[in-house]
């Protein structure tokens, strides 16, 4: 019985392309490609820690483009849905599409094919939904802030939109469940964390920490300070800009 292995990631997206890039480069058994923070060793399986490397997650999504522009939409919003074992369902569409002939589709009667375009279309229908009903409370820094809690983690996608729709205000869009969000200076677009813990939002209930009559607003985010809440390594979570354009929903994002 040849040993199998479980690839343990560091959550990114950038680092689960690196885990295919190495699954197929070393000709790995995969038992199951995990989070660092949700692994569990398998009884049956031996674990390898697989280190982020853009370069190599860029040849695995530049692979996937020139086979099927459809296939990486669907992967990428599959992957944001953060379902349960999608990592390693990812990985077989991915092996299915790469041993597809040229010139050939998917089969969409194909069980993992049909998975994972189901969540592509919850994904997207939630990215939709958010485009919709986020709502805007106005700070004293003249911020439009919004905090929002999606079912999938959407915020990458819905850059765009509010970019386009609120082109001369500065605005922040914050992901209370994911703990980050996006934050729009009237240039571009930068993914901001914040240092709140007491931060809750429901449909009935919002914190203080939100209210624009609120001083801790002004505590934690002046407008001039903004900037010391940007934390670059938030976009490894994400594809590197320079590919986004291969995205329409992500093109022109930041």
């Amino acid at each position: 019985m040849e040993p199998t292995t479980t690839l343990i990631y560091d959550g990114s997206f950038n680092g689960f392309l690196t885990a295919i890039f190495i699954a197929f480069d070393e000709k790995i058994d995969v038992a199951d490609i995990q989070k660092n923070n949700q692994s569990q060793s398998g009884l049956f399986s031996d674990t390898e820690t697989v280190f982020t490397n853009v370069e190599k997650a860029e040849r695995v999504w530049n692979g996937i483009r020139n086979k099927s522009h459809n296939a990486i939409s669907n992967i990428y919003f599959a992957f944001l849905s953060e379902a349960e074992g999608v990592e390693l369902m990812l990985y077989t569409y991915i092996q299915k599409l790469m041993r597809a002939q040229n010139g050939k589709y998917l089969d969409y009667s194909d069980s993992t094919v049909v998975y994972i375009g189901q969540l592509a279309k919850k994904v997207g229908r939630e990215k939709h939904r958010m485009e919709t009903f986020v709502q805007f409370q106005l700070s004293k820094d003249d911020i439009y802030f919004a905090n929002i809690e999606p079912d999938f983690d959407v915020l990458p996608l819905i850059s765009k939109h509010f970019r386009g729709c609120y082109a001369d205000q500065q605005w922040l869009i914050y992901d209370v469940k994911r703990k980050y969000g996006i934050f729009y200076n009237l240039d571009h677009v930068e993914m901001v964390s914040l240092n709140l813990k007491d931060i809750h939002h429901n449909k009935t209930v919002k914190s203080d920490a939100f209210a624009p009559n609120q001083t801790l607003w002004n505590d934690y985010f002046k407008s001039t300070n903004v900037a010391s809440y940007i934390n670059p390594k938030l976009h490894t979570q994400h594809i590197p800009k320079r590919n986004w354009k291969y995205l329409g929903e992500k093109r022109e994002a930041v």
